[in-house]
């Protein structure tokens, strides 16, 4: 390789195992001269990482290394930046393949490559592999992650379906592979459509992988896409058996209502998520991230109308596009935008359920200074983890 040029890098992740490994396998076998590079996090519970290279005539080495910091993603860096670098110095490396393990998440990984690249290596592709057959099952699953053995670290807490839908829509490209003993249907595309419209779907096994790997991936613009603020959610959409339902209001929660309608509305839907505006918080945005039947709600800072017009200036361009996109002349960007994606939706029954946590016609009228008084329901959720 040239000094002048760069080694391309492709992240393939996602908890489909066999159609994770088949990804990797057909990349290497249609670009003579790549290496994959995957670490074994089975053993971080344990302390040590597990790092294997290979090409596509099979293994070239192996070494472990020890968890840093308790933190699978540190370990990653420690180990994964200083390997791609001596790769692209050594200059007969075509192309880096990572194969992120199990349950580590694309968004985390092509940060650090891109932050740490220093011009040497250039992320040119985020893909996720998906067994569409698989899709429904896993977003279901609300087991822990260290109950399916697949924690990255001691102190991991996440679920199968909460991490499953993060490495889904996160991802530019979904690289499929089907089983042929357990062929998708129409219901398993609909649901991987819907949940992912601007993704590029391709064949595993088609001549459409390597370009699609290799197209270019924009850090920056995709983690815009999926901060909650301004977050590039699904349309509204019904096909097959499987619906998208985009709920958009400019009245603020009644947060006892609404938190004692949360179990309800977090199983209404196979996946759920976005921002909403809670009465006795009426300037903090809060975000909404359900899978498996299990929620997440956090607050992730003020909105834009609760901001100082010179601070503005210090918002990116996109948070401030997406603001316009829902401004209304009293309340500025304050909305509920939620978004409902399941097969069997019944959003006649959801949005029911939603419309009865708002505030009524009289608590409205009666003002931001009495919405603060409102039972603090959300208190004990939103506390800050010790």
């Amino acid at each position: 390789m040239a000094a002048d040029r760069t080694l391309p890098v492709i992240l393939v992740g996602g908890l489909h195992s066999e159609a994770r490994t088949e990804v990797v396998r057909r990349l290497l076998g249609s670009m003579p001269g790549s290496v994959a590079l995957h670490h074994n996090l089975a053993a971080g519970p344990q302390g040590t990482v597990l790092r294997t290279v290979r090409d596509r005539d099979g293994l070239r080495g192996a070494s472990e290394a020890p968890l840093v910091n308790d933190c699978a993603c540190c370990a990653l860096r420690e180990d994964l930046i200083p390997e791609l670098a001596r790769l692209a110095e050594d200059g007969t490396t075509r192309c880096a393949v990572v194969e992120l393990w199990d349950s580590v998440e694309p968004k985390a990984m092509a940060e650090v490559v891109a932050a740490h690249g220093h011009g040497v290596l250039e992320l040119t592709g985020v893909v996720t592999a998906v067994d569409p057959a698989l899709v429904l099952p896993f977003l279901a699953n609300g087991d822990d992650l260290a109950e399916a053995g697949l924690a990255a670290a001691p102190s991991d807490r996440r679920t199968v379906a909460d991490t499953w839908a993060r490495q889904l829509e996160y991802a530019a490209v979904l690289a499929l592979v089907e089983d042929e003993d357990r062929p998708a249907d129409e219901e398993d595309r609909a649901v991987l459509a819907q949940l992912h419209p601007t993704a590029r779907q391709v064949d595993a096994a088609s001549g459409e992988l390597v370009a699609a790997a290799l197209a270019g991936f924009d850090t920056e613009a995709a983690a815009a896409a999926q901060h909650p603020a301004c977050a590039l959610l699904p349309q509204a959409a019904d096909e097959a058996g499987v619906a998208t339902c985009v709920w958009h209001r400019d009245r603020p929660f009644h947060p006892e209502r609404l938190y004692q309608a949360l179990e309800e509305l977090t199983c209404a839907a196979a996946r759920s998520r976005g921002r909403f505006w809670l009465a006795d918080r009426p300037d903090t945005l809060l975000s909404w991230d359900a899978a498996g039947g299990a929620l997440c709600v956090e607050e992730v800072g003020p909105w834009l109308a609760a901001l100082p017009d010179a601070a503005w200036e210090m918002v990116p361009p996109v948070r401030r596009a997406a603001a316009a996109l829902d401004w209304h002349p009293e309340h500025g960007d304050r909305c509920q935008h939620l978004v409902f994606t399941a097969p069997g939706l019944d959003q006649d029954g959801l949005a029911e359920v939603l419309e009865s946590c708002l505030l009524t016609d009289a608590e409205f009228a009666a003002g931001r200074e009495a919405w603060k008084h409102l039972p603090p329901a959300f208190d004990a959720l939103l506390a800050p983890v010790s």
